[in-house]
């Protein structure tokens, strides 16, 4: 049975491709600081207790795995702290790129030797990370750590090849969950089943892109 991975599954779009993928068959290890009911009913197996702000995360994580094989990562944990120019403070910042952009690099590299070929990587970003789509400014800590993850799915993308893995940089729209305060036009069941979509039709020969999760390829 094909294994899945994916971080920050508790709640939101994580906890929606987590039923989704239990749905499809999959084995799959649910990661997160804290479980919740909704996770525990899907009988999956969870390894909570990772804080991925931890320094250790990625090590304990790959030591929990080390026995395992892994046909596909989901990075979907993240932090989005708002602000502007004026209120920016430098601690929210280094905790945005720590955790949406390093924490997504490092726990890769941990668990490339458990990835078979064929896996597949997934980065949940946001198309704030795009800096050809910045119309509205703001939001610093969160666009630059977007924008820094994109550009190390790229990076990972050209690594891991050689590996026979294949990887995909993800918006996942503008979907109502706690870290959007509800606000959005989507709800997470429906842009997880889009994400799926997208890695399903992952290829090695399509490695690397940036895509909206109704198929679109967004601007770097």
């Amino acid at each position: 049975m094909s294994l899945a991975v994916v971080t920050g599954a508790n709640r939101g779009i994580g906890l929606a491709l987590a039923r989704q993928l239990r749905a499809r068959g999959m084995s799959l290890v649910a990661v997160c600081r804290r479980s919740s009911s909704d996770l525990d009913s899907l009988g999956v197996r969870i390894e909570s207790g990772i804080d991925l702000a931890s320094p250790h995360a990625c090590v304990e994580l790959a030591a929990r795995l080390a026995h395992d094989e892994i046909d596909l990562l989901i990075h979907n944990a993240g932090l989005m702290i708002e602000d502007r120019l004026g209120s920016v403070r430098a601690d929210d910042v280094r905790r945005q790129l720590e955790i949406n952009a390093l924490t997504p690099l490092l726990l890769t590299q941990a668990l490339t030797p458990r990835l078979v070929h064929g896996a597949k990587v997934a980065l949940i970003t946001s198309r704030m990370g795009s800096i050809g789509d910045n119309a509205s400014g703001s939001y610093y800590g969160y666009r630059m750590s977007k924008a820094a993850l994109n550009a190390a799915g790229v990076s990972m993308a050209r690594d891991l090849a050689q590996h026979g893995v294949s990887v995909v940089i993800l918006h996942p729209g503008a979907v109502r969950t706690g870290m959007t305060g509800g606000q959005g036009a989507m709800e997470p069941d429906e842009s997880a089943s889009g994400l799926l979509r997208r890695i399903d039709e992952l290829r090695l020969e399509t490695t690397g892109r940036f895509l909206h999760q109704n198929g679109d390829i967004l601007p770097w």
